[in-house]
């Protein structure tokens, strides 16, 4: 028997994704604050999901580029939205990680976040 494809493992026996308010498996004892952004976050996943591979890297590259370009606040703010995007994606992600895969995320935001500082000081 093949492996199930991306996702199906959430689906119902008829073939439909899980309806909202329906628990869709996630993280095992995964607190309140877990379940409320895995629910909120279905819909943006599911708009990104549906959209093509390359709109996500291409979206993200552009604001790190301009946030590494443009001056003071405008530059800060571009790169703030990425760090965001990071942060979002580690935190869906994080129970699933080992401790050597979750060191590169860190350190990605971190990264982003020094220089969102660094052109809010102005460098």
């Amino acid at each position: 028997m093949a492996p199930p494809e991306h996702g199906d493992e959430k689906r119902r026996g008829d073939g439909d994704l899980p309806r909202p308010g329906e628990r869709a498996g996630g993280a095992p004892g995964a607190g309140r604050l877990r379940r409320e952004v895995e629910e909120r976050s279905a819909v943006p996943l599911v708009w990104l999901h549906q959209r093509p591979r390359w709109l996500a890297p291409l979206v993200l590259g552009a604001l790190f580029l301009a946030g590494l370009a443009a001056p003071g606040f405008v530059g800060a703010v571009c790169l703030l939205l990425v760090a965001v995007f990071f942060v979002w994606l580690a935190f869906l992600t994080w129970p699933s990680l080992t401790g050597q895969q979750k060191v590169p995320r860190v350190l990605m935001v971190g990264v982003v976040l020094v220089l969102a500082v660094a052109r809010t000081l102005g460098f």
